[in-house]
């Protein structure tokens, strides 16, 4: 070994020491030489080395694997040579011969990496080097080729782009037929070994079997000869019954992999899949068959063909395509009456039947029992059912009929029976909905039912309860709503915990329904007995999944009774803390709670303020982004954040304290941006002044930066949120006659800019307000302006007093009575403002606004100035946009004043200037005079 091999090899083997001393610094050592030439050379040397420690040899595989992610295309930062490339795709396939499968496969799927990139324009060889190792004797290097063909395959045929797929296409064309026999080969020997009893010998021809048909499969969609071996895959079938479950399902997967992405290439193969399915799950033949995964991926074949849309012709029949006219015409010759009598019976005093499995568990872990997904037998019989529901239906109900009345409790076949036929029933309410009058067997039979207390009729009671949560939605009489409460009064304290579950499930159907009025008044009789033992059922229950679900019935009661609710839930208050302290791992069980938290409080109103001890701390938790759980918390967190923002009576300093989250969140501009401005909202409302002297400038700074990258919408909220501070604050605070100058200074200058820069929305703004404080608008105009005029010696900046100016100058000209009447007032200020701005041409006697700026104006700097930033550059710019150094103070007052006295006449204009003090319109005519 040379001396870089023995310097690599040195740091790998360090690199897998549990010493993190020596550690460290041999993966630093690595990481450096990652982009050093021939380094993966010799790592490629080191693991094909089968006498180093297995180790070093794995270690030196990851490390050659990740190096191509990074460095072997062309276009990467130190990327490998095309000379190195070449020589390490040589090495790569010189033998095929690794003794450990751990590090045979990682060899495997990095030969598919480079494939990936290099196949087969500059790695021609790979396939043709491929086949011919596979066709070896030697059992080794066979079974490493077949290894390293399926990881090639199925890496290529992931690829995308059309021309890649192009290049996929012509090379499985090429190598099908071979690929095809290698499998038929294959089989052959596992099926002859296994008749042979040479189990050694066939473990490993199962193994190549499989390998070859998965890689067959990857080539399968891009050749057109696929369907010629489907046709061998229903022959080999019935022999893999006899042998192996799991060699079993893989050719019935290939067919539904294949009806899924080819569904019109399949339509030959639908007479003769429907055949082979329905024999072995519906007829005697398949009885001896006990592989469950081979039952289920037959159903699966059955719904597929029965729900695939290309095997549907349309209304009009003659717009159909032929393909679906006759995938349609298969499926109709194939499910005849008889077929479909059959089909329905089995599949309900088969299948739906409880297994021993399912009982068992009923008893051992009742909790688990019926938590999993709606199993495959159930969804076949929907398809089934709704698709040919008239063949059905009387097949279904002559199976009710013949199970009328009690069952006895010994026979627990016919138990069973009753159990799988109300489930029918269940599953296909909507399609019965004309055939089955709910109200009458519920009274007439149901109830009978739910009333045998025996241990053995839990079966029946806990279906029937099922049941009636089924059809609620469907067909159930409000009237009968008390006699269900009744029942689930009765049911909940049943001695069984499945039962008493189910019950809670049904409640939540029957409280959620909304077809059917849920009517309050008649539940109420009945909440404080099932609200407490719906709490005694969520303490009984121990799985997260049991108690989440029963979190969600009681939330759904306090949602729909509301603050109805607020004398029952002293102990699910108490409990909850208990529950969210337990629950700290268990992160959907916190989002549950978190959902039951924000019913609470939206019924228990401001008495939700006896919950911030526990309630506050929660919001903090699920809100702070720097908190892990927050990815699965935040949403319903912020949900509970803005209703205790709603409900809450007053602002208190730990609720204030929380909003220290809210920068993070809003930098987020996740989908939750609504939810935290309406949280913003929120505490505008409750306490504008507390909240903006605390949050005021940070918030600014939040919402500056997001108006750069949301969306129009977004800039609307964020806008929205601006108007509501306004009013809480700006507005209230000058009608309020706010005491401080300086503050009321800054209040009347931003009113000043709205009402000039858009006096469309002053006015919508002012008519909100009206609304708000129970005002006519002129009445809440007038005391603005009669506020505005008094405290104008509290404004001491020119530039304030000229925009205070403008600002009631734009109310001119005007016919409103109001500002007619503030007239004089208005003339007061403006002449305030001219003495404050307007400097007298001592030559020509004549007055000039001193505040214009013109873009023509350079700033005359002294030598000990700096000259301006561009910041200061960007702030002139923004000066020349601004009314207050873009308008004549002394132009506009003419202007307003002449179309005042135009809209009004001279006649009703002089009265109107009488108004105003002798002296004051003097001084104006001199400031006038130009004019």
């Amino acid at each position: 070994m040379d001396s870089a091999s023995s310097v690599v090899l040195q740091a790998l083997t360090q690199a897998t020491s549990q010493d993190t001393a020596v550690l460290k610094p041999a993966e630093e050592q690595l990481r450096q030489w990652e982009t050093q030439p021939g380094f993966y050379s010799v790592l490629l040397n080191i693991f094909n080395n089968h006498m180093l420690d297995v180790n070093v040899r794995w270690l030196a595989v990851l490390y050659f694997k990740n190096g191509i992610d990074r460095y072997w295309r062309r276009v990467a930062p130190h990327a490998l040579s095309e000379e190195e490339k070449t020589s390490l795709r040589a090495g790569l396939i010189t033998n095929f011969n690794e003794p450990v499968n751990q590090i045979a496969t990682q060899i495997a799927v990095l030969i598919a990496k480079v494939a990936r990139l290099d196949c087969p324009r500059h790695w021609p060889e790979l396939i043709p080097i491929l086949l011919e190792s596979v066709k070896g004797q030697e059992s080794l290097q066979q079974h490493r080729a077949l290894l390293t063909f399926y990881h090639v395959t199925k890496t290529l045929a992931s690829k995308c782009l059309a021309p890649d797929r192009r290049l996929f296409q012509e090379l499985a064309s090429n190598i099908y037929s071979f690929a095809c026999s290698l499998w038929s080969h294959h089989t052959d020997c596992f099926l002859q070994q296994i008749y042979a009893r040479d189990e050694a010998a066939a473990l490993s021809s199962l193994e190549r079997t499989l390998l070859s048909l998965k890689g067959l499969i990857k080539i399968s969609h891009s050749c057109p000869l696929f369907q010629g071996f489907l046709n061998a895959v229903f022959e080999r079938l019935k022999q893999f019954l006899e042998c192996c479950e799991y060699f079993l399902s893989l050719p019935t997967s290939l067919l539904l992999d294949f009806l899924e992405h080819h569904p019109c290439a399949f339509i030959p193969l639908i007479q003769r899949s429907l055949e082979f399915a329905v024999s072995y799950v519906f007829t005697p033949v398949g009885e001896g068959v006990t592989f469950e995964r081979f039952i289920v991926q037959c159903m699966n074949l059955i719904k597929i063909i029965l729900k695939n849309d290309a095997y549907k012709p349309n209304k009009n029949i003659e717009d159909s395509k032929p393909e679906s006219l006759e995938a349609h015409k298969i499926k109709t010759a194939f499910f005849t009456h008889s077929t479909l009598t059959e089909i329905g019976r089995r599949l309900v005093s088969h299948y739906l039947l409880l297994t021993e499995e399912e009982l068992a568990m009923w008893e051992e872990d009742p909790e688990s029992f019926g938590n999993g997904n709606l199993p495959c037998t159930e969804v076949l019989f929907l398809d089934i059912f709704h698709t040919y529901s008239q063949t059905l239906t009387p097949v279904l109900l002559e199976m009710v009929q013949n199970l009328q009345g009690p069952t006895n409790v010994e026979d627990s076949v016919q138990l069973l029976m009753k159990d799988a036929v109300y489930n029918a029933v269940g599953l296909a309410a909507y399609e019965l909905f004309d055939n089955v009058d709910f109200d009458q067997w519920f009274k007439n039979q149901l109830l009978g039912e739910l009333q045998v207390s025996h241990h053995r009729y839990k079966l029946i009671r806990r279906r029937v309860i099922w049941l009636i949560g089924q059809w609620i939605s469907v067909k159930f009489k409000s009237d009968l709503r008390p006699l269900l409460y009744e029942v689930i009064l009765s049911l909940m304290q049943d001695p069984d915990l499945v039962v008493r579950i189910e019950t809670a499930t049904t409640l939540k159907l029957n409280i959620l329904e909304r077809n059917t009025i849920f009517r309050t008044e008649q539940f109420l009789p009945y909440l404080e007995s099932i609200f407490g033992l719906l709490f005694q059922l969520l303490q009984q229950v121990t799985e997260c999944d049991t108690k989440m679900q029963v979190l969600h019935v009681i939330s759904c009661v306090v949602e729909r009774v509301n603050i109805q609710i607020r004398p029952y839930v002293g102990c699910l208050v108490q409990y909850l803390p208990l529950l969210w302290k337990q629950s700290e791992e268990h992160n959907m069980l916190r989002c549950a709670i978190l959902t039951t938290l924000i019913h609470l409080v939206q019924g228990l109103g401001a008495e939700s303020k006896n919950l911030y001890p526990f309630l506050l701390p929660v919001i903090q938790l699920s809100t702070d982004v720097s908190q892990p759980p927050h990815v699965y918390l935040l949403e319903d967190g912020l949900e509970l954040w803005l209703v205790t923002l709603e409900n809450s009576p007053a602002l208190t300093p730990e609720l204030l304290r929380i909003f220290q989250n809210m920068s993070a969140l809003l930098e987020l501009s996740s989908e939750n941006m609504r939810t935290c401005f309406q949280i913003v909202n929120a505490y505008l409302y409750l306490s504008a002044t507390e909240f903006l002297q605390n949050y005021a400038e940070s918030l600014c700074r939040c919402f500056c930066s997001l108006l750069k990258d949301i969306t129009n919408e977004g800039r609307v909220q964020v806008l929205k949120v601006v108007e509501i501070a306004l009013k809480v604050t700006v507005f209230r605070g000058i009608l309020d006659g706010e005491r401080y100058p300086v503050v009321m200074a800054t209040y009347l200058g931003i009113i000043g800019r709205v009402l000039l820069q858009n006096s469309s929305f002053f006015s919508s703004f002012l008519t909100q307000m009206a609304s708000e404080c129970s005002q006519e608008m002129e009445q809440l105009l007038g005391s603005l302006i009669e506020m505005w005029v008094d405290r104008m010696d509290n404004i001491t900046q020119p530039e304030r007093r000229k925009l205070s100016s403008l600002a009631l100058l734009s109310l001119l000209p005007s016919d409103n009575g109001v500002i007619q009447d503030k007239f004089c007032g208005i003339i007061n200020i403006t002449v305030e403002a001219l003495h404050d701005v307007m400097t007298e041409d001592p030559e020509t006697g004549t007055y000039k606004d001193c505040m214009l700026m013109s873009h023509l104006e350079e700033p005359k700097l002294s030598d000990d100035e700096e000259p301006p930033t561009e910041q200061d550059k960007r702030k002139k710019l923004l000066a020349l946009e601004d009314p207050v150094h873009a308008v004549s103070l002394q132009q506009v007052v003419y202007e307003k004043l002449k179309a005042q006295q135009s809209l009004m006449g001279d006649q009703s204009f002089g009265p109107l200037m009488e108004t105003v003090d002798t002296e004051l319109v003097r001084q104006l005519q001199d400031f006038l005079q130009v004019f």
